[in-house]
């Protein structure tokens, strides 16, 4: 017999989404049950890592405009964001960034006294509102203590979450293993968010948490849902060397250049207006255009990259505003920003896809709905402005948190629990992979998908790279790989890495697939071999379905509102 336990409301990942949609549920009803679980400890969720800013219009009497944040999210999402979604994120946020300093959040001040906001790339004002640099983890101190006040949120840390269980209409509940006992448990619920965060670590080369994989994505997908657009994977202009990880937007936000072999600030040529604050998906093309002219510097790994120059900002400056990125450069480069140049390359950074939702994150599933980075709900179209992503979070947490939680309220489930879902979905996991036979050690396979990814999906796509990309992720997907060598119950981390692989094999042959289906160039989506954006073929989302041959894909319409696609300059 399973093990069982009942929340009215589940909520899957515990980052900035995921807490703001538990505090917005246990504020609509204080009688239901809400069980946050996450696969790690509630702090250690990725969103504490986010540097930059929260996107919002704080100060129209000082020029900006709701109107202006909407037209510049549009417009940086290469025209394929849902444009009434983009309304509703830029509407929203600024009440947002308020109701988090009534709950402590100590945002960075100018000196009379007012919110800070710096430049970020794409818009037309200062809008990314912060907190020195590191926003993420003051954002996540805030929601945690905050959810604190509410005895009807339980936390379930460090469990592994395998499978949402339905009856075809509507959800029942999820499948998930205590990670500290072993013990496989189902959890019975009337409403469930699945807030799990990006799929980064597809790539190797990423500026993702290790944690970050598509397990909440695969389970949606095979629970039958659609995943959307998920060919637009962003890759951040500046991503340290050798390790990958971030030096926020926030360091070129602050004034620092983009420097080529011959000392040039090179951006001139790619997007003069704007220059180092372009989109991101400008700014790494241009980078790699560079790179591929002859114009990069050589690093000691063996990897061409430009040069992040901070030196001109002064100490002072960069203490104050860019603390953490100064001692990161110290500290995996062995370099101060403030002394040398730092070796930047383009990094994966972010899933513009995800699982399909409608404008208030409910997905096609009755009683579920998704918020966040593991969400689509096409906000950011082909390509995401900077500090947008912790905006989306926040936005969608709440309005997510109260739709979900009413309809926990709304009544009973009609319908019996599908006990035998469970026993397949343990029959899947215990008999496929933990006691699944061998020859190949999954992390040396989960390290060839990764190098895979980034060899051939990287920032400027072809179609003999992706097809070939394909043939060998499917090649290395039939290798004898699940299997797990740890037959210990408590902790066993070679049994979810196992299954964390299963999921990323079905999530990167839907990225690849749609990479090779859309034959156009448009944001963060490069192709050499169609490098023009196509609109008469192309203004469209796309759906994937699960199939256990290859993915079923499918066209869904981009909502158009007022603002009709036009060449991109900046």
């Amino acid at each position: 017999m399973v093990d069982s336990i009942e929340y009215d409301l589940i909520i899957v990942g515990s980052g900035l989404a995921g807490l703001r949609a538990a505090i917005e549920a246990a504020k609509t009803s204080p009688s239901i049950k809400i069980g946050v679980i996450s696969k790690v400890q509630v702090m250690r969720s990725h969103s504490v890592s986010a540097e930059g800013g929260t996107a919002a219009v704080l100060f129209e009497d000082e020029g900006d405009n709701i109107e202006s944040h909407i037209y510049d999210t549009v417009k940086g999402s290469d025209f394929l964001a849902d444009q009434d979604v983009a309304e509703l994120l830029c509407k929203e946020m600024p009440r947002e960034i308020y109701q988090l300093e009534h709950w402590g959040m100590p945002w960075s001040r100018r000196k009379d006294g007012k919110i800070a906001q710096r430049p970020f790339g794409g818009y037309s004002f200062p809008r990314a509102t912060f907190a020195s640099d590191k926003v993420g983890f003051f954002l996540m101190q805030t929601l945690y203590d905050t959810c604190q006040k509410f005895d009807n949120i339980e936390f379930l840390n460090e469990w592994f979450v395998t499978s949402i269980i339905h009856d075809g209409q509507q959800f029942m509940g999820i499948t998930a293993i205590q990670i500290s006992s072993g013990t496989f448990y189902q959890i019975k619920a009337k409403s469930l968010i699945i807030a799990s965060g990006g799929a980064g670590r597809l790539y190797s080369f990423a500026t993702y948490a290790y944690s970050s994989t598509p397990d909440g994505l695969d389970m949606a997908y095979r629970a039958g849902l659609a995943l959307k657009d998920m060919e637009f994977v962003q890759f951040h202009p500046t991503g340290i060397l050798p390790s990958g990880i971030l030096i926020t937007e926030a360091a070129r936000g602050e004034g620092g250049y983009l420097i080529n072999k011959d000392g040039e600030r090179f951006m001139k040529r790619y997007a003069a207006g704007k220059m180092e604050l372009s989109p991101r998906d400008i700014v790494s093309r241009s980078i790699m255009t560079e790179i591929r002219e002859g114009r990069g510097f050589m690093h000691e790994s063996g990897v061409e990259c430009m040069k992040l120059d901070l030196r001109h900002l002064g100490d002072e400056v960069i203490k104050e505003k860019l603390g953490a990125i100064r001692e990161i450069s110290i500290k995996f480069s062995g370099i101060d920003p403030a002394q040398e140049m730092l070796d930047i390359r383009p990094v994966c950074h972010y899933m513009m896809g995800g699982i399909h939702t409608n404008i208030d994150g409910a997905t096609e599933l009755k009683g579920v709905w998704a918020a966040g980075e593991a969400a689509c709900n096409s906000v950011h179209g082909a390509n995401r402005l900077g500090a947008n992503s912790t905006s989306e979070c926040i936005v969608w947490g709440k309005i997510t948190g109260a739709l979900a939680a009413r309809h926990a309220m709304s009544g009973k489930q009609s319908s019996p629990f599908p006990h035998h879902l469970v026993v397949l979905e343990e029959k899947r996991i215990y008999d496929g992979v933990f006691r699944g036979q061998g020859e190949y050690n999954p992390y040396e396979v989960r390290q060839e998908l990764t190098d895979i990814m980034n060899d051939k999906a990287y920032v400027f796509k072809t179609e003999s790279d992706l097809v070939d990309g394909l043939k060998k992720l499917r090649e290395l997907k039939s290798k004898t790989w699940r299997h797990v060598d740890d037959k210990a119950k408590e902790y066993n981390t070679n049994f979810t890495n196992v299954m964390e692989l299963d999921s990323m094999f079905r999530v990167a042959e839907v990225v690849l697939v749609g990479a090779i289906n859309r034959r156009e160039s448009r944001g963060s989506h490069a192709r050499l071999d169609y490098p023009q954006r196509d609109d008469a073929n192309f203004l469209h989302h796309t759906l994937a379905y699960y199939d256990p041959k290859e993915p079923i894909m499918k066209k869904h319409p981009v909502t158009i509102t007022r603002y009709q696609p036009v060449e991109r300059k900046y």
